[in-house]
């Protein structure tokens, strides 16, 4: 079993590096990576499965999934890279989160631990091209068969998508042709880990293309954009009709994929993942819940044993997209809340800590007993936290995870502003995990003028193609077709 990982070993940008690390490695063997010919998933045939990790964990999660394709038949697992039409590769993490018996008088030494973790795979064809990824995690936190658990949940989601046959979608941009691309962006740190590898990918692909994404949150990455020293924002806030008005210039979103805000805690002792009712999460960040074994979060939660410590509250510091989506949550979910502070990237904190960042509000939560936070979900699976689940719309208390998150979409396409704005936190219907979001990139509306708008056409048709299918892996929703294809119809119209 993995061991956990430091702090520092968790960091995002470090498991990102070295997955790209990975993907140079592959095109420097040899030309190796020239040898898969799959440009669309429905074209795989032959897979080459790479090594998950050097642990035992990793082991035993490749062999089961390299057993499960095999039962399943749909694909040929063969023994060499230069055999396949198309590579699997992956990586995955696994920890302990609690301990439990159905005996309280067994000693604490011999209890049963629960499991959680993820396994993160995507299938790469001709010229390294995404064909598709996914991140499962358990559905039961169990000691027993998680790494079965993983594998056959990942091999179930692969049978789906090869018969849906997603790959009816408009040919995603060749990169490599693109010429000359150098663009900065700045802004939101939700989606940060996916665009850095999106912005690895077109630079792999096209040595002449420079694009450099500087997460310094939604607002900062607005305020750039509005003061010239930045070409395009990334914000998890679409602007109001009020804030377009009053730009100097023309501005466009492009909705660009779809997230979870989760509540991650560090709460020692705790044998289970606890569940959240939304009175109980505004009355925490409220500051009129105050204490863990507080009647309002034991109401939710029998079979846990809360502490009756004093709850530490972290937030964002900085102007923050996630802070918007979670505080657009409590809004909706709670009057009080809504009268009292309200939406907003930047609010007045009744109570907490403020960090910047959701790097730096997960690290700090990891640090500090009996804390509790709110950051994207792959912030919280990168650093080993316990996150809870949250009651919907539909009175189900559901975890996040790539399943609840699109079904919070259905229904987004027919709600969506012409310009893609859209907010689905307490979305309704059963399945939908409440704190979802999309999140933009906004752009002037003459995409920078002759010099810059053919770059900008060019990465937008990548991201709404290739680039969707990257976005699973690593922890986030790709767009449902319907806007997919919405926007694409509009990049038609600013050639």
């Amino acid at each position: 079993m993995s061991q956990p990982h430091t702090a520092s070993s968790n960091s995002l940008l470090k498991v990102l590096l070295i997955f790209v690390a990975q993907a140079i490695l592959l095109l420097a063997a040899g030309g190796s990576a020239q040898a898969q010919t799959a440009e669309t998933l429905s074209q795989v045939k032959k897979v080459y499965v790479e090594p998950f990790g050097q642990d035992d964990t990793a082991s035993k999660l490749r062999e089961r999934m390299i057993k499960q394709l095999r039962k399943n038949g749909r694909l040929a697992v063969v023994a060499a890279r230069n055999e396949a039409d198309a590579v699997i590769r992956g990586s995955e993490s696994i920890w302990v989160t609690g301990y439990y018996s159905t005996d309280a008088r067994v000693p604490a030494n011999m209890r049963q631990p629960f499991i959680h973790g993820f396994l993160s795979v995507e299938i790469v064809g001709k010229d390294n091209e995404p064909l598709w990824s996914y991140l499962v995690t358990p559905g039961k936190f169990r000691s027993e068969s998680v790494t079965e658990e993983l594998a056959d949940q990942l091999v179930a989601k692969l049978e789906g998508a090869l018969k849906e046959e997603r790959e009816k979608v408009p040919a995603s941009a060749n990169t490599e042709r693109a010429g000359e691309m150098n663009l900065n962006a700045a802004g939101a740190t939700f989606p940060a880990p996916l665009y850095q590898k999106w912005f690895q990918s077109c630079q792999e692909r096209n040595p002449k293309a420079h694009i450099t994404y500087n997460a310094v949150g939604s607002e900062a990455g607005l305020r750039l954009l509005a003061d010239g020293k930045t070409d395009f924002a990334a914000s998890d806030v679409p602007l109001s009709n009020e804030r377009m008005s009053e730009s100097k210039t023309a501005l466009l979103h492009f909705a660009t994929v779809m997230g979870a805000v989760v509540p991650i805690y560090n709460l020692k002792g705790v044998d289970r993942n606890l569940n959240f009712t939304p009175e109980a999460l505004a009355g925490i960040y409220s500051g009129k819940i105050t204490k863990w074994n507080d009647e309002k979060i034991r109401e939710s939660n029998r079979k846990a044993h809360l502490p009756g410590s004093d709850i530490v509250v972290i937030h964002r510091s900085d102007g923050s997209g996630t802070s918007f989506v979670w505080t657009d949550y409590l809004s909706k979910v709670s009057p009080e809340w809504k009268t009292a502070v309200g939406a907003g990237s930047e609010v007045n904190w009744p109570v907490g800590r403020g960090a910047e960042g959701n790097e730096a509000v997960a690290a700090m939560v990891q640090q500090t007993p009996n804390s509790v936070g709110y950051v994207e979900l792959v912030y919280a699976l990168r650093h080993q936290l316990s996150f809870g689940a949250v009651r919907n719309a539909a009175g189900e208390f559901v975890q996040a995870d790539l399943t609840s998150v699109t079904t919070a979409a259905r229904g987004a396409a027919g709600a969506m502003t012409s310009d893609f704005r859209v907010s689905i936190t307490n979305a309704p219907g059963k399945g939908a995990y409440p704190i979802a979001s999309f999140t933009w990139w906004v752009l002037p509306g003459d995409l920078g003028g002759a010099d810059k708008k053919p770059a900008f056409l060019n990465l937008l048709q990548w991201m709404l193609t290739s680039g969707q299918k990257d976005c699973s892996a690593l922890g986030y929703a790709p767009l449902p077709r319907e806007i997919v294809n919405r926007e694409l119809q509009f990049l038609t119209t600013l050639k």
